[in-house]
């Protein structure tokens, strides 16, 4: 054996897998399309290999399978209130906003937009100010870094 194993995340789209990528190469900055397939010349996207800021996946397109649910999630790190935003309006855009910065975008595939800051403040030093700032977690829908410190 002369390769590593790879880890690859495979997403099985219902029949929009070709309308997903243009979605996702508009929202994010750092979208690298390696492969279209199709079935014949003129068939529909059957799969796709691409990566997102770096992650890599597989995307089917193939009506009748399994649909996306909230037993995974992909996680956005992002560097502050404006980067979350940013995301969080995209995503939402035609989704649906959950809480604790979880989100379902326009094709049922959950994600979590969380700046990086937040650590800070849930794991404080001072147990009532990490309190306070979980508590307020715990309200939120989009995560807004002003409201979790006093």
């Amino acid at each position: 054996m002369t390769e590593k194993a790879t880890l690859t995340t495979f997403l099985w789209f219902e029949k929009d897998l070709e309308e997903a990528l243009d979605f996702y190469s508009a929202t994010f900055k750092d979208v690298v399309i390696h492969s279209k397939n199709r079935m014949s010349e003129d068939g529909p996207l059957f799969t796709s290999d691409f990566s997102i800021l770096g992650h890599e996946f597989i995307g089917l397109n193939w009506g009748g399978g399994p649909k996306f649910n909230d037993s995974i999630s992909l996680l956005i790190s992002c560097d502050g209130q404006e980067e979350v935003d940013f995301y969080w309006d995209a995503l939402t855009r035609e989704g649906e906003p959950g809480q604790c910065g979880w989100l379902k975008d326009k094709y049922g595939l959950s994600w979590q937009v969380t700046p990086r800051q937040m650590r800070d403040y849930l794991g404080d030093p001072d147990p009532a100010k990490a309190q306070y700032a979980m508590e307020a977690l715990r309200k939120m829908g989009k995560i807004v870094l002003r409201d979790l410190y006093e």
